[in-house]
């Protein structure tokens, strides 16, 4: 695994939202585009990451006293900037496989932006890596 490159398995030009992206319209995104996680852009340099996660955590809990329609009001108003993680480890293009899998495993992640001159230009997640163990099988007895 340590002679395949991350620019040769990651996903470019990921889908991506800004810290004013609102909740509603973060988790929508996700449900179209079929991801798990969404990048976050502000004037063109990576702040943060949202996840599947990140939006599960941040819908109300069902021992609120508010009525749906309250409820409903304040979680459409709630932007990405209130519910991402901040400084999202990152990764070069040119790293191995092997070293962008020590840092999802080591941070327990399931994806990686991939980083290239301060710019996004990818990213690499748990379905790449699935995705060269199809098509290059003899990875598998390394994992």
């Amino acid at each position: 695994m340590n002679t395949q490159i991350v620019r040769n398995w990651m996903t470019p030009n990921p889908i991506t939202i800004t810290p004013q992206t609102t909740l509603p319209e973060a988790r929508q995104l996700l449900d179209k585009h079929y991801v798990r996680r969404l990048p976050v852009i502000n004037k063109g340099k990576l702040v943060g990451i949202v996840t599947r996660g990140d939006i599960r955590e941040a819908q109300a809990s069902t021992a609120t006293t508010l009525s749906v329609y309250e409820l409903n009001y304040l979680l459409d108003r709630i932007p990405a900037k209130d519910f991402m993680a901040y400084e999202p480890i990152t990764i070069s293009p040119d790293a191995t496989i092997g070293e962008a899998a020590h840092l999802m495993l080591h941070h327990k992640i399931g994806g990686l932006p991939v980083i290239e001159n301060g710019e996004l230009v990818g990213i690499i997640t748990e379905t790449d890596f699935c995705r060269l163990l199809m098509v290059q099988p003899e990875y598998a007895a390394g994992v």
